[in-house]
């Protein structure tokens, strides 16, 4: 599994919605892009969803919610697991508990780590 940077895009089921990262921690890179680590993708605002029909009682995916798989067992960067490509949670769309974030792609193609 690869290890995600800052480059990473990070999709709602949509494939239409992507998240915006925002990395906590600089100081290791993979060729100079900040590794992303333990809750980077929670909270963070989904731009582009489609998912809109307040009629029928949808609401687009606009913020990522808590990660359930995607953290590194192995490798931490300041006490804090590395994402990996096999990151995925739930999104605030609606209806509530049905629309995921999964990665498109990571970032970096050169890093990998044990999940």
């Amino acid at each position: 599994m690869l290890g995600l940077t800052e480059d990473a895009v990070i999709v709602c089921d949509h494939q239409q919605g992507v998240v915006q990262n925002e990395p906590s921690q600089h100081w290791v890179t993979i060729e100079g892009r900040a590794v992303l680590v333990a809750t980077d993708p929670q909270g963070r605002t989904i731009k582009g969803c489609p998912n809109i029909n307040y009629l029928a009682g949808q609401k687009p995916c606009s913020t990522t919610l808590r990660v359930s798989a995607g953290y590194s067992t192995f490798v931490r960067i300041g006490g804090r697991r590395l994402c990996l490509d096999s990151l995925t949670g739930l999104t605030d769309g609606a209806p509530p508990g049905t629309f995921h974030y999964v990665v498109r792609t990571p970032g970096q193609a050169f890093v990998s780590a044990g999940g």
